[in-house]
């Protein structure tokens, strides 16, 4: 069984999976790692127990081989750009935004580029919000490069 590990929060938690699915998950703790497993805890010292215990390839090692190597891939909505792969992309002309589904089977619309939100503690920059988000708050956007909502952010946070 070939296992591997999705890195979740970087050295802190890991999702294991393999090529059927999900088998676990993987934390770590004061006092070493903690594999979670159909309710139950396992602990471990270290991780090269864990990886002779429980055979998954993990962390440092696969890292280390292939951080140079691999670019994160990116992909655009009519010029806007997205992290994750866009299922049913369109145009909402009367809100002028692009928007698309991370998978699809998803009810949550998402909005791809740059945006400046207004939160109750301020204005903040963020990168394809939900679009519920954009309904419920005001925010200026979209933007197609991080260099345009920069300067939209400092001139909002000047006019304060």
């Amino acid at each position: 069984m070939n296992s591997t590990a999705k890195i979740l929060v970087p050295g802190q938690e890991w999702l294991v999976r393999t090529d059927d699915g999900k088998i676990g998950a993987l934390s770590k703790s004061r006092k070493g790692y903690t594999f979670f497993k159909n309710g139950y805890a396992f602990g471990f010292k270290n991780l090269n127990d864990v990886k002779t215990q429980l055979g998954i390839e993990l962390f440092e090692e696969s890292l280390k081989k292939t951080a140079g190597d691999v670019e994160p891939k990116t992909f655009s909505i009519h010029d806007y750009p997205c992290r994750t792969k866009p299922f049913d992309p369109v145009y909402n002309v009367k809100e002028k935004l692009p928007l698309y589904a991370k998978n699809i089977k998803s009810k949550s619309r998402y909005c791809a580029g740059y945006y400046v939100i207004k939160f109750r503690k301020g204005w903040i920059r963020t990168f394809c919000p939900k679009l519920i988000t954009l309904q419920r708050y005001p925010y200026f956007g979209p933007f197609k490069t991080e260099a345009e909502v920069k300067s939209v952010l400092n001139n909002v946070n000047g006019k304060l």
